[in-house]
């Protein structure tokens, strides 16, 4: 019984926040694309810096090697952009030279975006396994708990996974791609309650370092992918509205964090 109320708790809040996040993307704010990249920026930076990142050094593990494990996805992020790259010019049989007038004709933030999307995915997966793990946990210790850290779950990842589908829709500009990408890595939520209801002692234990990793994915495609489109001459009215789409996203996670934090 408590293994399929862990199922039913992390599809809801791993594929459900998936689903409200695209009604609000592609429905409500469909027509703020370009301020859709700010919002996404202070989301995932706000997501790593304001909930991922305290939680993980809330744990009695070493700060070091927390600090070792960031350092160690920056690198990683870093690596399968430059792998994503290397691939998508070898698929076009570009050369450097060839490959920068690819760049120039489709524009350089796209470029970026593609292969940001990547390293987003594969944060949200390891994000969403250990939200799995926390609800495994809360359910085990009494399913009251459980219903409550579900719900906590899908709230605050609604505002985090807007900013998954701009960067996905950036990056293929294809709106139903975006969303089963994000809605299959929500879906990894259910494996991590799945596993941790099954080994929940051994797993919990590496909690600390799946939110570092998934942290690292976040800040890396924020800052290597998302701010660089956004620093372009613009007027003031535009810069301003840039900033406070970014505000907006920070605000946002922090506010949802702080209420699921409290409940």
């Amino acid at each position: 019984m408590t293994l399929i109320a862990i199922l039913l708790g992390t599809l809801v809040a791993g594929i459900g926040s998936v689903w409200l996040a695209a009604v609000l993307s592609f429905g409500v704010l469909a027509r703020y694309t370009q301020h859709m990249l700010s919002l996404a920026a202070g989301a995932l930076l706000a997501t790593a810096f304001m909930h991922l990142l305290p939680e993980a050094f809330e744990s009695r593990v070493e700060p070091q090697a927390l600090f070792a494990t960031l350092l160690a996805g920056l690198v990683f992020f870093f690596l399968l952009d430059k792998a994503e790259l290397w691939h998508h010019g070898h698929e076009h049989g570009a050369g450097p030279q060839d490959h920068a007038g690819h760049d120039h004709a489709h524009g350089h933030g796209h470029e970026e975006a593609r292969t940001g999307g990547w390293a987003v995915l594969a944060g949200d997966s390891v994000h969403a396994f250990g939200d799995g793990i926390l609800i495994a946990s809360a359910f085990i210790a009494d399913v009251r708990l459980g219903v409550v850290a579900a719900l906590a779950v899908l709230v605050h990842e609604v505002p985090h996974h807007m900013g998954d589908l701009v960067v996905l829709r950036q990056s293929s500009n294809n709106r139903r791609a975006a969303f089963i990408k994000v809605t299959l890595a929500g879906a990894v939520t259910a494996l991590g309650g799945v596993l941790g209801y099954a080994l929940v002692d051994q797993l919990y234990g590496y909690l600390p370092f799946f939110l570092i990793m998934a942290s690292s994915s976040f800040i890396y495609v924020a800052l290597a992918d998302l701010i660089p489109q956004l620093q372009k001459r613009v007027s003031a009215k535009e810069t301003a509205a840039q900033i406070a789409w970014l505000l907006i996203g920070i605000g946002l996670v922090t506010l949802v964090s702080s209420l699921a934090h409290q409940h």
